[in-house]
């Protein structure tokens, strides 16, 4: 047990460094336009990232924790791949390198079950009793690398976790590209960005209403139109809808204001951005510990031979199954979100320069369409109980208001080199926490 909390221990201090080391990716473009000065901009960003809570569900989380087969491994594994991440977000954190605390995670978790698996099977195959079955498996296997998912739904693994190194910062760099046009077409005072921002708006009220849950198993309140209104699931879709309605309402006045006028509303929508970018970081990013919280849990209930009922009922965690729901207390997701906002109030001034200033020359202007993009990118791969890194997404997202300009608008110099640590980021993440397997095999 007592190994046990150290892990969750670890993995909220882990959650605090995710904070300050991802603030910048938050607030980096409303401090560089000098919206919001570095303290405020903190505050509002922590503020955000811990309202998330009441916003997410558990998707992302179900997906970290099931990066290593379970009943494989120990509580020294996690332990492993956690202190191996902490070390690298410190290290990139001093470096000032905008790295994916995600991926150092998933990668961490990764390399520490492969060591387990070579340490206790050396490169052979080995049985495992899963549900009454007796499976035969590879020592690479220990790791989920790809599960098809069920049929009709997406594939999940650390190979999709990786193609989301590329896909997400594509993703951002493409949506803040088309939405950077389609601002600058509506400063003109042709009538078709007008048709086109009006029958987005028809868009975006059907596809809210389309994905929005009116059937509510466990209603909230006794007022149905309540438990609707405030259902996570659905407070995530009526925000998607409010944020493009709300940048839709500005491009259809945006030809008739002047500069100071459109100066003025564009950096109020900084504020809107900033906070929905934010959203979406405290609710993609403090998932990942949940994840590597109830994967422990699951671990020392396997490893111990304990039911799930005689656990504390504080520990009493269980992953989705199927149709079965999962189980989380409500301290686990309070204390995540509550390490992430203390983490990002402390801030993270050396990657706030390089995200604000060093890819590109970011005005308020960019920084609308860089952080709506973002933020509607992560909330649609949280939807997908996809991983992704708030780094990459945002960096992508100001790579793509840089091209808008000219490509030469973009320091490729520096984008190049922030792109060699995302790619080695999964990679020495792994290593790390390999070694920190077998040093501590010396002692537990």
């Amino acid at each position: 047990m007592a190994l046990l909390i150290t892990i969750i221990v670890l993995a909220l201090i882990f959650d605090y460094i995710n904070g300050f080391h991802d603030a910048a990716n938050a607030i980096a473009t409303v401090v560089a336009t000098k919206v919001l000065t570095p303290f405020q901009a903190v505050v509002w960003a922590a503020f955000f990232n811990f309202l998330a809570y009441w916003v997410f569900g558990f998707g992302v989380a179900d997906t970290v924790a099931k990066t290593a087969h379970t009943i494989d491994i120990n509580l020294v594994v996690i332990l492993a791949g956690v202190i191996a991440a902490i070390c690298w977000n410190l290290l990139t954190w001093w470096l000032g390198i905008p790295s994916s605390s995600s991926h150092t995670l998933i990668g961490g978790f990764a390399g520490a079950a492969v060591a387990h698996a070579i340490y206790m099977h050396g490169f052979s195959d080995y049985t495992v009793v899963e549900d009454g079955v007796t499976i035969t498996r590879h020592w690479y296997n220990i790791v989920n690398w790809y599960d098809p998912g069920k049929p009709g739904g997406l594939p999940t693994g650390v190979i999709i976790i990786i193609a989301f190194i590329v896909l997400a910062p594509l993703v951002g760099a493409i949506a803040s590209y088309l939405i950077s046009i389609w601002l600058l077409h509506s400063a003109g005072k042709s009538i078709y960005p007008k048709i086109f921002t009006a029958a987005l708006m028809v868009l975006t009220v059907w596809f809210v209403a389309h994905m929005v849950e009116t059937e509510i198993e466990k209603p909230r309140f006794e007022s149905h139109f309540w438990s609707v209104a405030l259902e996570p699931h659905n407070i995530k879709w009526f925000l998607v809808g409010f944020i493009v309605l709300s940048v839709s309402t500005f491009c259809l006045f945006f030809s008739s204001l002047n500069y100071n006028q459109s100066e003025s509303i564009l950096k109020k929508m900084q504020l809107l951005s900033s906070a929905a970018f934010s959203l979406g970081h405290g609710g993609n990013d403090s998932q990942k510990v949940m994840g590597i919280i109830a994967a422990a849990v699951i671990v020392y209930i396997n490893k111990e031979g304990v039911v799930l009922e005689d656990m504390p009922s504080w520990l009493q965690v269980a992953l989705p199954d199927g149709d079965t729901p999962g189980i989380m207390p409500e301290w686990i997701p309070l204390a995540c979100y509550s390490a992430i906002a203390a983490g990002t109030l402390s801030g993270g001034w050396k990657i706030v320069k390089t995200m604000g200033s060093k890819i590109t020359k970011v005005t308020s202007f960019e920084g609308v369409a860089a952080e709506t993009a973002g933020a509607l990118t992560l909330y649609f791969t949280e939807h997908l109980k996809i991983p992704v890194s708030t780094t990459h997404t945002i960096t992508g997202s100001i790579i793509g208001v840089g091209l808008t300009k000219r490509v030469s608008a973009v320091r490729w110099g520096v984008t190049v080199s922030l792109i060699w640590a995302w790619i080695l980021t999964i990679p020495i993440s792994a290593l790390l926490a390999a070694i920190c397997y077998y040093l501590l095999k010396i002692f537990l």
